[in-house]
This record gives structure tokens, C-alpha cells and sequence, in this order.
């Protein structure tokens, strides 16, 4: 319709007229046609902000930055000329690009101009700063607006939750409320996001109650953030629920649902949705094949894994990432074919990628495959001396091996390095509360309970076959210190908290700041036996959904 209105603008002489051209800019901008537009705005004489911002929106949306790139370098020369919807633009130009540089030089215009005390400009600054990860900026240029509206607001909590803040995030929700602005369908989708962050569930379940009963629960955005905090507080069933009960869906909740369903070790469902997807003739993205194919490597598929990688994403047009090569070699190594896994990384030009060199490593831990190892662990420290993670999996193959020379070899490279180990953290919210342990910490409030419970739980388990796994312990001591140093590793002390606080029966989820020991995930496996309770553990590699004795992980994380 729109070419049939351009085609008589021709006819009838108007289609050059001031008025017309930055019509048909506007037209194809919204209609997504760019390459039509850029045609319209070459014919637009001399310097028209409405022109210039349209054509800077558009590229924005389709993501083509090489465009707008081009469209801001030739507004510069004109800025005395800008308005403050030019301002705007430019920003999110900025944003999406994260040109730090450039948007400070613009707020300076905007400043010598006072427009950064329009609400519009405010919130695009606001915007540019959290995208380009300066919160303490974003903030400073929220807190001079004088007048905020929920879009300001929501801007300031985004930039917040962008760069991890998640408190911070929810308190200026709660800051929101006070000040009597109502939260709009993107308020509260990402205060859930920063729920999720924290993945704290009893704060989302308290926005999803809220957002109820202001009417904004079956907005899209809402529902997709709820799955997103839901999967990622351990809570995979009402994630489910929530994706069900969506009157419409796109592309994001499907692919929340499915890494979702991968995160929790639930590959075989995580299957089944994305072929529900195809069903529904959703078109596949290309964090669609991440999820798809870490289903595939947590059930052993490779054939399958290869047919996604090699085939269906190109018949889709999607060009496989970093992303999806590392699933490979996870996939690759999960099935045990390690020496592939090599090949692959370096086949692949993701060679200088430690992520996927880190999955290989940690495959070499579980086959004690110690020589592939060793060697893949002095390739990482070529790439990042100061990886934390690299030390102590080297230092777990040598002390696994008994070789405590080795332990001590690399203790001594560490501390020349200047590299120190993250001590084990873990948390756990109980009522209102959240209570954080770290390991061998002595002076909790609530030690010699937790202690008490602890020798209760670990006489319980060992009649049933548990036996303390020394090779874990990276210190040369008596066997003795060294089962006293497992019992009080952090994620047990959690655990032994959550039993004594919680009541009969309830899921016990535990947040842990690095991954789980491998004693550790026997011992509360065995727990969750004899105490007949589910307990859901986050590390920083996935969860760990663990019901009488087994784990949804299978062994293998």
C-alpha cells in the first residue's frame, strides 16, 4: 500500500516535495524496508533532522550499525540544527553500539543546550550509559531529570540489571512505587529479569502477585521475563506453567523454555518444545540452536548435534557462532571423544576461545585423561594466565593423582602470579532472609547447630555408602582434617541450615558461587535420600535438581 501511495507521488510531481520524503522515510523505516528508504533519503537536499532520525531508527531496528554509523558522521557537522528527537536517536545509536566516546560527546551538546533535562533525552542517556556499563553515569544522568516518568524509571533499572546490579534494580522499583509512579509492562519485566539474576524466587513470585493484579501478568514481555526468573531460580515447572498459560508467544519465550529445560539437565524436554516450535512454525533463532544443541550434548546425541550445526542452520540462514562450536565440543567431550573435541576446537578457529577450552579441561577431569589435561590447561594459560578455575582443575588432576608435588607446583605458580582461588560461597533464602556461608567459616551465627545437623546428616549417609572423597581436598593433611574440611564446605552448610529452617518437606534451593565439588554432590544426593527432600543447587556451571539420590545432571557437569 505504501509503494502504491509512493508510485502516485511520482505520477502527480510530489514525491520530491519536503513533506512527502520524510513521509516515505518514515513509511519504509516502519515497514522495515531500509534499503527503500535509503533510496528516499538520497534524494532529500541539504540537512532535514526528521529525515536524519528516521534513517537512524531504521538501520537501529534492522541492527545495520555499518548504516547508521554513516547517517551520525554526517550529522555531526550539523548539530547546532538537532533536535531533541535527534538527540535521541543519535543516543540509541550510541547504545547499540556501545560508543562510550561519541555519547559523551553528545550528552556535552545536550548539556550546553539543556536538553539533557528533557525527559526524552534523560531516559536516552540514561539508556546509552547502562549499555555501554557505566550504572554510576546512568544513574547521575536519571537523578538530575527533574521530572521522572516511568520510562526514566525503567531506563535507570534497566542499566542497573544490565550490568548485574540486581539490588540495586529492585530497589528502585520499590523506589518507584513509593514516588507513586505505576509500573508499566517493561517495569516489571525487568525487575523479574533482575530476580532472576539473583535468582531470588519469593521476590518474583511477589512481582508475578503484583503484576496480576495491575492487569500487566499476560503481557508478553512479562510472561517472557517470568519464564526467564522462574528457570533460572530453579523452578522449572512453573516456568512451564507460565509458557502454557501465555495467550501468545515469540521467539524469546520459546527459547527461554528450552535453555531453560537445558540448564536443568531436562535435555529430552528441552527436545520436545523445540520441535513443538517447528510445529507451531516458529522460526528457530540463533540462541534457539545454543539451547537445542546443549540438549544434544547433555543426552550424547552427536549425529544429531552435527545435523543442527551443518545443516538445518544453514537451510534457516543462521551462521553458526562461538556459541554453538563450544556446545559442540561439550557435545564432543560428553561423549567422550575427547582427542575430536580437540580437533574441533582447532578446526574451528576457536582456538583462543577459554570457554571451550575450559569444557575440554573439565572433560579430561571426569575421563582422567591427566595428559590431554596437562596440556590443555597450559593452552588456557597461554590465553589467560589469571584464570582462577584452570589452577584448581589442575590442581584437582594432580591431587587425584596423588601427585601433591604437582598441587604444590602450581600453589607456587599461583602465588607467583599473583592469582588467589574465590572462596566457596553459598546462600540460601529462607522466609525473608537470605543467610550466605562461606566454606570453613566458624563463626556463623548459627555454627553449632549447623554443625550438629551436619554430623547427624553425614552418620546417616555413610550407613548408606557415602565415603569422604580426599581427592577433592588440595591440602597434604590427615585424613582426619581432611573429612572435617569437606563437612564444612559451604554448599553443605547451606543445606544443613535450610533442613533445620525449613518446614517438612519443602524444596530447598541453594545458590553457590562456583562449581560443586564432586564430594559434595554424592554426599547431598545421599541426603536428599534420607531426608526425603528435593534440593535444587545453581553453580556457576548449571542446576542441580536433585531428588531421592539422583541428579538431573546424570554425573557428567
Amino acid at each position: 500500500m505504501g509503494r502504491q501511495c509512493h508510485g502516485h507521488a511520482v505520477k502527480s510531481g510530489l514525491a520530491e516535495h519536503h513533506y512527502v520524503c520524510n513521509a516515505l522515510l518514515h513509511m519504509y523505516c516502519q515497514c522495515a524496508h531500509v534499503e527503500d528508504a535509503v533510496k528516499v533519503f538520497e534524494m532529500v537536499p541539504g540537512f532535514d533532522a526528521f529525515a536524519f532520525n528516521s534513517m537512524i531508527n531504521g538501520f537501529l531496528d534492522k541492527g545495520k550499525f555499518d548504516g547508521s554509523v554513516r547517517v551520525v558522521r554526517s550529522m555531526v557537522g550539523q548539530v547546532e540544527q538537532w533536535d531533541h528527537v535527534s538527540y535521541v536517536a543519535v543516543l540509541g545509536h550510541c547504545a547499540s553500539t556501545k560508543e562510550l566516546l561519541l555519547g559523551r560527546q553528545v550528552h556535552s551538546q545536550a548539556l550546553k543546550r539543556r536538553l539533557e533535562l528533557n525527559v526524552y533525552v534523560g531516559s536516552a542517556l540514561v539508556d546509552m550509559y547502562g549499555k555501554c556499563e557505566c550504572a554510576c553515569d546512568a544513574h547521575s544522568a536519571f537523578e538530575v531529570l527533574p521530572e521522572k516518568n516511568v520510562v526514566s524509571w525503567t531506563a535507570v533499572m534497566t542499566a542497573y540489571t544490565q550490568n548485574e546490579l540486581f539490588e540495586e534494580a529492585l530497589q528502585l522499583f520499590l523506589d518507584l512505587e513509593m514516588e507513586g509512579i505505576r509500573p508499566n509492562e517493561f517495569t516489571y519485566a525487568v525487575a523479574l529479569n533482575s530476580c532472576a539474576g539473583l535468582a531470588a524466587l519469593k521476590n518474583g513470585n511477589a512481582l508475578s502477585a503484583s503484576a496480576v493484579k495491575t492487569g500487566h501478568w499476560g503481557a508478553l514481555s512479562v510472561c517472557n521475563a517470568l519464564i526467564n526468573m522462574y528457570a533460572k531460580s530453579g523452578s522449572i515447572s512453573d516456568a512451564w506453567r507460565v509458557f502454557l498459560s501465555m495467550p501468545c508467544r515469540d521467539v524469546v519465550s520459546w527459547n527461554s523454555i528450552i535453555i531453560g529445560y537445558a540448564h536443568h539437565g531436562l535435555a529430552r524436554e528441552a527436545m520436545r518444545v523445540f520441535h513443538d516450535m517447528l510445529s507451531a512454525e516458529e522460526a528457530p533463532s540463533y540462541v534457539t540452536f545454543v539451547g537445542v544443541l546443549s540438549a544434544c550434548a547433555q543426552l550424547g546425541l552427536v549425529d544429531e548435534g552435527l545435523y543442527y550445526l551443518n545443516i538445518m542452520m544453514k537451510e534457516m540462514g543462521i551462521k553458526p557462532g562461538r556459541e554453538h562450536y563450544t556446545c559442540m565440543v561439550g557435545l564432543l567431550c560428553r561423549a567422550g571423544r575427547l582427542d575430536e573435541a580437540e580437533q574441533f576446537i582447532l578446526s574451528n578457529c576457536i582456538g583462543t576461545d577459554v570457554v571451550a577450552w575450559k569444557s575440554l579441561l573439565g572433560s579430561c577431569q571426569v575421563y582422567k585423561n591427566y595428559g590431554l589435561g596437562h596440556r590443555v590447561a597450559e593452552q588456557i594459560l597461554e590465553l589467560k594466565p589469571n584464570d582462577v578455575g584452570t589452577y584448581v582443575l589442575l590442581s584437582n588432576m594432580y591431587a587425584k593423582a596423588n601427585r601433591w608435588d604437582g598441587v604444590v607446583k602450581v600453589r607456587k605458580l599461583m602465588r607467583e602470579r599473583g592469582v588467589r582461588k574465590e572462596p566457596g560461597v553459598s546462600w540460601i533464602q529462607v522466609g525473608s532472609e537470605v543467610q550466605v556461608f562461606t566454606s570453613d567459616d566458624k563463626n556463623h551465627q548459627w555454627i553449632n547447630q549447623i554443625t550438629i545437623k551436619l554430623k547427624e546428616l553425614i552418620d546417616q549417609i555413610k550407613v548408606i555408602g557415602y565415603a569422604p572423597n580426599f581427592a577433592v581436598v588440595l591440602h597434604d593433611v590427615e585424613d582426619e582434617q581432611k573429612e572435617e574440611h569437606l563437612m564444612y564446605h559451604s554448599e553443605k552448610m547451606a543445606l544443613a541450615f535450610g533442613l533445620i529452617h525449613s518446614p517438612e518437606g519443602a524444596t530447598i534451593r541453594i545458590m553457590k558461587n562456583l562449581r560443586i565439588c564432586d564430594d559434595c554432590h554424592v554426599a547431598i544426593k545421599l541426603i536428599s535420600l534420607v531426608t526425603r527432600r528435593r534440593i535444587v543447587i545453581r553453580d556457576t556451571v548449571r542446576f542441580h535438581c536433585i531428588e531421592d539420590g539422583v541428579c538431573s545432571c546424570d554425573d557428567y557437569w
